[in-house]
């Protein structure tokens, strides 16, 4: 037996939901970020204010044509660029200063992104293929979000007991930022692909 189609009324209310909760989250990694100097968890608060942009964006476009939400993907697919180029700024400006974050603080927030990151992944697989790149774009971000999380638990804990060192923050966070910009690639291109579409 098929699945029903999400209707609007429920894809509406799961974009909100996700929009809140990543606003939200992203004062709290913020502020941690700025208190210990933690490149990693400020690449992926940023993070956090993106995709809650990118949720408001595809909120104001769901009643739009499809070639429209193509050419809107393709300016996500921009705005997913901008966690990346923070965060390399943010690495680049530590290797000035190569002082290690701390260790709990960064666990412990890492642990309260991986929890607000899975609940939008899990509620945004609900409506991902609707609207085409739009919410497929919420739900990349979420998902790689969550994994960028695991890796912030994983650094925190490296530097408590193994490793007392700037460098595994350092090394999280960059890879955050690729992961990013592979996440605006594969929008792009699901983008491109809709106007193509559309056009035909």
């Amino acid at each position: 037996m098929e699945t029903a189609a999400p209707d609007m009324t429920a894809v509406r209310r799961t974009v909100i939901t996700v929009a809140v909760l990543n606003l939200a989250y992203f004062g709290i990694e913020f502020a941690v970020a700025l208190q210990i100097g933690s490149v990693s968890l400020f690449a992926d608060s940023v993070d956090f204010l993106e995709d809650a942009s990118v949720n408001l964006l595809i909120l104001l476009a769901l009643r739009w044509s499809a070639r429209a939400r193509a050419y809107l993907g393709m300016v996500l697919a921009a705005i997913l660029l901008a966690p990346a180029l923070a965060g390399l700024w943010t690495a680049a400006e530590k290797l000035l200063t190569p002082v290690a974050p701390e260790a709990l603080p960064l666990t412990i927030t890492g642990l309260g992104a991986l929890a607000v990151n899975l609940s939008c992944a899990l509620m945004l697989a609900r409506v991902r293929d609707h609207h085409g790149s739009l919410t497929r774009a919420a739900f990349l971000s979420a998902r790689n979000d969550a994994a960028a999380n695991i890796a912030i638990i994983i650094a925190g804990l490296i530097t408590a007991a193994l490793w007392h060192s700037a460098w595994p923050d350092l090394i999280v966070g960059i890879g955050i930022a690729a992961m990013n910009a592979d996440a605006a690639r594969e929008i792009w291109e699901a983008a491109h692909r809709e106007r193509q579409a559309a056009k035909a």
